[in-house]
């Protein structure tokens, strides 16, 4: 079936039909588009929901991710980028394949359309130009016609008149011949014009249109066909990221396959075992037998009480209650504040250095008077986890061998620290190896550069090992006494005080150092697995009688100093109060507001004024 010999008087239904055709193409080119858009818009929300979960970078999420049921879900995320990629490429293609292919095609279209409608148009005004003519040779034909005739009827009229001269009928005799000669001329013209216009026209419709209306049909098969083979790259486009596709999903199913509920419970195990025995059974207490006095009417240093103070042993269930009773309050108030002085605001001053001692020398103070500034100072609350790592250890400051933390606990943190001092070792040993490499370059080659100029950064990366070698046997050293390779330290005397100076060792026993550490934190070990067990009831009854410490002289506040930790009070720059223990050495003098307000402040921090002859005495 052909366009030519069918539709040969269709030419304006064939100019709006291939128009709706091409509109049709653009149409199919913007909803691919369209599609393209939405595929890049999910691809970036797809990547944005990936990099929303993933875990950030040194937080404890990071740490967390150790566990196969998180490692599953990170292994899904980073699918889903690699889903999300696919409809990038999915969108890429379709750009490339159809979208700009087709959006070239449509120009051709529409040229090619122009120039076939355009020479059709051509021939229509070819033929109606023949026809114009084939119409006037026709009128004038027509027209010379009845001129001929009139000329006839009326040179027969004046042949029959008598009364016309013979001039007058030659005259109109000649007229009338003159006037058949035209029509004749006219006739022979119109004739030939109609040949002309007859040839013409069969040739417009059984050449020339059929001819461009075959190029119109062709052109807009070639349009339908290449409309379709697009549609089947739309879905060819699709059909190839599937695969792709598939492995992610299948990546996602062996990833959920990998979470091992075992596993992760034994990392659980890991992360918080503390390493400390469960406790034992309580001991009963007989309340029914007289109860024995632990300490002496007069003070608990005095040596002559021996006979009277009791000291009662417990177990590992004792060591686990302790930070619950009451006397713990009590000892962590017999040593003064753990932590250095802080530095005054403006100015520092020998005893407020940072490497100073620990705590204020009481040697030669009475434990009574301890005990009084037990009896008198206002009562703290603490929560259990400052309870339980020891009420010295300063708020927000962690220890440099983590004995804040349990053993297990304790041992992991040491050995992530000795592990990650042996790879700066490392990384500083390949610098020096480097550095030792380019220097035998340069004593090769002079040229090269200056071999004495390496020198300088060669000491200090030596110097850099050096350091952190020490650094990491003094961690090493932890790690073996928790790991039980070698015997515990014996630095803890240092943080006595003066009350166990003046005990005798075999009776007292380190009741205060039991569950602290050489920093003041909570630890237990072993060798300290007893301690002592004191009623309070006796403790009130010895500290009734006891009185306040005499003042010595008077000190005024040089700067604000606010005490947040036990064993400490606050004072307001300007204010004056009562000295009644100097400075030892350590940096704190110990001060008095009233009868109920005592404690230490920073040596520094106050202007001292002593009595001359409390000082002699």
């Amino acid at each position: 079936m052909s366009w030519g010999t069918e539709l040969w008087d269709q030419f304006d239904n064939l100019e709006k039909h291939t128009q709706w055709g091409i509109d049709i193409l653009e149409k199919y080119i913007k909803f691919v588009k369209e599609r393209t858009e939405i595929e890049l818009s999910y691809a970036k929300q797809l990547r944005n929901l990936a990099k929303k979960y993933q875990p950030k970078k040194n937080s404890k999420e990071e740490e967390e991710y150790r566990y196969t049921a998180c490692k599953a879900f990170l292994s899904t995320l980073n699918e889903m980028n690699d889903y999300a990629g696919q409809h990038e490429v999915i969108s890429e293609n379709m750009t490339s394949h159809i979208t700009v292919e087709l959006a070239r095609y449509v120009q051709e279209l529409k040229q090619e359309r122009k120039s076939y409608f355009h020479e059709g148009r051509k021939a229509q005004q070819h033929i109606e130009i023949c026809w114009k003519q084939l119409e006037s040779s026709k009128r004038r034909f027509e027209r010379d016609c009845k001129e001929a005739d009139r000329a006839q009827q009326y040179f027969e009229k004046m042949d029959a008149d008598i009364n016309v001269t013979k001039a007058d009928v030659e005259k109109a005799r000649q007229q009338a011949q003159v006037r058949h000669q035209m029509a004749e001329d006219s006739r022979a013209d119109y004739s030939s014009i109609l040949q002309k216009f007859n040839r013409e026209q069969h040739e417009y419709y059984h050449t020339h249109i059929p001819n461009i209306f075959q190029k119109i049909q062709e052109m807009e098969e070639r349009r339908i066909v290449r409309i379709g083979e697009s549609m089947k790259t739309y879905a060819e486009v699709d059909r190839q990221v599937i695969p792709i596709i598939g492995k992610c999903l299948d990546e996602i199913v062996k990833a959920a396959e990998s979470i091992d509920q075992k596993n992760d419970s034994q990392l659980v195990i890991e992360a918080y075992k503390s390493g400390f025995e469960p406790p034992g059974d309580v001991e009963f207490e007989d309340y029914t037998q007289p109860m024995k006095r632990t300490v002496s009417d007069n003070s608990l240093s005095n040596s002559r009480g021996e006979g009277k103070a009791e000291l009662k042993f417990g177990g590992k269930s004792k060591g686990k209650l302790w930070p619950f009773i009451k006397k713990n309050k009590l000892m962590s108030l017999l040593t003064s504040p753990h932590q250095p002085p802080p530095p005054p605001p403006a100015s520092s001053s020998p005893s407020a250095v940072p490497n100073g001692p620990q705590s204020p020398k009481q040697q030669k103070e009475p434990l009574s008077h301890r005990f009084n500034e037990f009896m008198t100072s206002k009562p703290k609350m603490h929560c259990f986890r400052s309870l339980k790592r020891g009420l010295s250890l300063k708020l927000g400051a962690t220890p440099e061998d983590f004995s804040n933390l349990p053993p297990e606990q304790r041992r992991k943190k040491l050995q992530q620290k000795v592990d990650e001092l042996n790879k700066e070792i490392q990384k500083e040993m390949d610098q020096r190896d480097a550095i030792t490499k380019m220097k035998d370059v340069y004593l090769k080659n002079p040229q090269m550069g200056d071999p004495a100029s390496l020198d300088h950064k060669l000491t200090e990366v030596s110097q850099n090992i050096e350091k952190l070698r020490l650094e990491a046997q003094k961690f090493e050293a932890w790690l073996a006494e928790v790991e039980g390779r070698l015997p515990a330290r014996g630095d803890q005397a240092r943080r006595q005080s003066g009350l166990y100076d003046a005990q005798d060792p075999a009776t007292v026993p380190n009741c205060a150092q039991d569950r602290e550490s050489p920093d003041g934190s909570y630890t237990e070990e072993q060798s300290q697995e007893s301690e002592v067990k004191v009623l309070a009831a006796d403790f009130d009854d010895e500290f009734d009688d006891e009185e306040p410490l005499p003042a010595i002289g008077t000190c005024k506040a040089l700067y604000t100093f606010e005490g947040q930790n036990e064993g400490t009070i606050s004072v307001v720059e300007g204010e004056t109060l009562y000295v009644i223990e100097e400075d030892k050495g350590d940096g704190w003098t110990r001060i008095r507001r009233s009868e109920e307000e005592e404690g230490y402040v920073p040596t520094s921090y106050v202007e001292v004024y002593l009595d001359k002859n409390a000082k002699d005495s």
